[in-house]
């Protein structure tokens, strides 16, 4: 018999639909709600590291990741005009037939997890939210936007950054502060010459390019700014041109050929770590509403889909719920603060021109963390 009986998962993004796959692998059943009635995904592309493909291939959609992304071995690391300094592996922690790294479209991932959502049986229900959330004798009640009132072993909380259920449950958690960086996206062809991802080191500036398909990549600069303000649609293409004019290599025909079509994107860069323990009660909460990072260790949303992993496992074998969740701390939180600090210290050695051995020393020692078993 499962440990769990019935769960309830808030939030439709990557790390509430993995949750909610690997609940019902045990037995559990499930519902899950999202309050986009549409159930959208917004973004360009997504790096995918080794550590998120080994996490992404115990959710078992490593073979849709390979139809509709592009996974390569190995990082090329240039300077800003193009020259390479290094080659940088990636090993195939995933297994030896998975390559180390590759890249998506971030609405094809979610599409991905979509179906396998739906086809786990998942209950899901769009356009809804929770409207409150109360406990007692072991039980949460939760009363739904949509007129519903159910009770739930586990309620976990997957609704991102600006997470409802962290300032419902977990009042006294910080809220996510702004790191001073922020991140360019976009969409381009991807050129023959272009086998695997390509990092291009300026100052402040870096640039990073990825497949993520035959036909496409996706290109990334992070950029320093004082305040987390967005930028005008009409000034994104001219914006992203001058930045990239100090770049070589094929960021050249990149920026030339940026147009409409390029779906470029600015984003402020946020950062939370939410103290231990993530839970009160019966309520759980993983992903971005506890420990949002930025991408320079291409992990954010890997470690979101590693606390799915981990709390299905630990209900799998535990002798009750408050074991579990115990042991999913003792096993998450650590991890998670390395991966948030790291990346964040990144991106400030980024910003302040920081020396290159003190950046590669601490990536060295972060990936250390990512690369061991979770």
């Amino acid at each position: 018999m499962a440990l769990i009986n019935k769960a309830l998962v808030i939030g439709g993004g990557i790390a509430g639909m993995s949750v909610a796959i690997q609940l019902r692998k045990l037995g559990s059943q499930v519902d899950l709600v999202e309050i986009d009635k549409d159930w959208r995904v917004y973004g360009a592309g997504i790096t995918l590291s080794g550590p998120t493909l080994r996490a992404f291939k115990e959710i078992g959609i490593i073979d849709a990741l390979n139809k509709h992304g592009s996974l390569t071995d190995g990082l090329e690391l240039c300077t800003a005009q193009g020259n390479k300094i290094a080659d940088v592996p990636t090993p195939r922690i995933a297994g030896p037939e998975v390559p180390g790294s590759g890249g998506i479209m971030r609405p094809v991932l979610a599409s991905i997890l979509r179906d396998a959502t739906l086809a786990s049986g998942t209950a899901v229900r769009c356009g809804t939210t929770f409207a409150s959330i109360e406990q007692s004798n072991g039980q949460v009640e939760v009363c739904t936007t949509d007129g519903r009132r159910e009770s739930y072993d586990l309620v976990i909380g997957a609704d991102g950054l600006q997470s409802a259920v962290r300032k419902t449950v977990l009042k006294d958690a910080p809220a996510p502060s702004y790191t001073g960086q922020g991140v360019w996206r976009a969409v381009a062809p991807r050129p023959p010459e272009l086998k695997g991802a390509a990092m291009y080191m300026g100052s402040p500036l870096k640039v990073g390019v990825n497949p993520i398909s035959e036909e496409e990549l996706y290109l990334f600069l992070t950029e320093p700014r004082d305040t987390p303000e967005f930028v005008n649609e009409s000034e994104l293409i001219e914006t992203l041109r001058a930045l990239l004019a100090e770049f070589g290599g094929v960021i050249g025909p990149i920026r030339e050929g940026l147009g409409e079509h390029s779906r470029i994107l600015y984003r402020p860069f946020w950062k939370l770590l939410v103290p231990a323990p993530w839970y009160s009660g019966r309520v759980l909460l993983i992903g971005d509403a506890v420990h949002a990072t930025t991408p320079h260790l291409a992990s954010g949303a890997g470690i979101g889909v590693e606390d799915a992993v981990v709390i299905a496992q630990e209900l799998s074998k535990a002798s009750s719920i408050d074991d579990a969740l115990n042991r999913f701390m003792d096993r998450r939180f650590e991890r998670c603060r390395v991966v948030v600090e790291s990346s964040v210290r990144l991106g400030d050695l980024e910003r302040q021109g920081g020396p290159k051995e003190a950046h590669q020393q601490l990536m060295r020692e972060a990936m250390a963390t990512l690369l061991a078993p979770i």
